[in-house]
């Protein structure tokens, strides 16, 4: 058979499914290179040991030899296979390109459904699925083309928090595969708890400054006002009160995993927080995080005075953290990732290219880009496409050991 000038070649489509073990791509392409065809597309997944293999390849003059010859290495391999003919040209992938990370715990599949649903019916079309993670969380990743990620996000999440589930629609471009800066703010982020509160409660006041704090991240409060108020109740209080309230911390589950595994990729982290400067500066250096900008207490002769060195680090503040530490990188807004759950942080979840709540009051899990609401800070890795497996090879290289999933 030979093609017509400027007509499509004619191509055969075969795919082959079944348990999947060493050889078996072999085996199929040993078998097609006899044919002497040529290979236009190919894709492979493996899903709890079993395989599909797709191959796109140009039609012989014997095609249904090659037929036959496919057919009978599939039997030899005790594995299903399809032979059909079609057009050689591949379907282009619609404009607006997404990535669409589904976060569990569990992913039903009414969750599943429903999504899926919801891409459907804003003309999208779902090109390819890829497991992130299957303990402790399940993530799952869509590749969508077809619909804009500005216009499919709002869509999507509103389902996403109908179903209780976390979601995040980005743009699949270049910037989620390069270097990026990540900005994260510290209480109730990086860390468990509110350092302020803690150390309220040395000084006696622990219930009252807990309830103006929680007012205040959700956006009641004047973020300055309500700060300088509650550093007054610390005025007298030894220094070495914070010492002890740095010993006390505990990070969120997944932080040091967060921050290990991106640096290795060339990521620059950033803390960022309305706390203060004598926690975030230690908690960066003890993490290998590169910048840090909190308040600084004031301290006179060994004791708080309960005021703030110099001016506050408020929502604008924070944004204006980020800013400046992304242009001392040289890298635009856009490569920026930014984590808080508090009203303070709602500028700067809007600055970054990429603004998740993590964990976060209602007022903020509203204006961000994404919501994450489970309890394990590295869940943020699957949103940047790095996968757990990838995660825990690494780790294995460097002799770190992760503790296996259920069976």
């Amino acid at each position: 058979m030979s093609d017509h000038e400027g007509r499509r070649p004619e191509t055969l489509l075969i795919t082959l499914s079944g348990k999947d073990r060493p050889g078996v791509t072999s085996s199929i392409f040993s078998t097609l290179s006899q044919a002497g065809v040529i290979v236009v597309d190919i894709e492979q997944i493996v899903l709890r040991q079993r395989l599909i293999l797709g191959v796109l390849v140009t039609v012989p003059r014997e095609w249904k030899r090659l037929r036959e010859a496919v057919e009978l290495t599939a039997r030899d391999l005790d594995m299903a296979v399809e032979v059909e003919r079609g057009s050689g040209d591949r379907p282009t992938r619609r404009e607006g390109r997404s990535h669409v990370t589904l976060i569990g715990t569990p992913l039903k599949a009414s969750a599943m459904s429903a999504i899926a649903g919801r891409i459907a019916d804003a003309g999208a079309n779902i090109d390819r699925i890829e497991r992130m993670a299957r303990y402790p969380v399940t993530a799952i990743d869509l590749h969508v083309s077809g619909a804009d990620p500005e216009v499919l996000r709002p869509v999507l999440a509103a389902e996403a928090a109908r179903q209780g589930i976390d979601i995040a629609v980005q743009r699949a471009d270049l910037v989620r595969r390069g270097m990026r800066l990540i900005v994260m703010d510290v209480d109730s982020t990086l860390i468990q708890g509110e350092v302020i509160e803690m150390l309220a409660a040395h000084a006696g006041f622990g219930s009252e400054v807990a309830a103006v704090t929680e007012a205040a991240m959700r956006g009641e409060l004047d973020f300055e006002d309500s700060l300088r108020s509650r550093v007054k109740l610390l005025a007298g209080l030894p220094v070495s009160a914070v010492d002890e309230v740095y010993d006390a911390i505990e990070l969120a589950p997944g932080a040091r995993t967060l921050v290990r595994t991106l640096r290795r990729l060339g990521y620059r982290f950033a803390l960022v927080s309305g706390g203060f400067s004598q926690i975030t500066d230690r908690l960066a250096a003890d993490l290998g995080i590169h910048f840090s900008r909190a308040n600084e207490l004031e301290v006179v002769d060994g004791r708080l005075t309960g005021d703030i060195v110099g001016d506050v680090v408020d929502r604008a503040g924070k944004a204006r953290a980020l800013r400046e530490f992304a242009a001392e990188l040289g890298l635009s807004q856009a490569a920026t990732v930014a984590i808080g759950d508090g009203a303070n942080d709602l500028d700067m979840l809007n600055a970054a290219g990429l603004g998740i709540a993590y964990n976060a009051r209602p007022v903020v899990q509203r204006a961000a880009d994404t919501s994450v609401n489970v309890p394990y800070l590295d869940t943020i890795m699957y949103l940047l496409g790095i996968s757990r497996e990838d995660i825990v090879a690494a780790d294995a290289a460097e002799g770190i050991v992760t503790p296996a999933p259920p069976v």
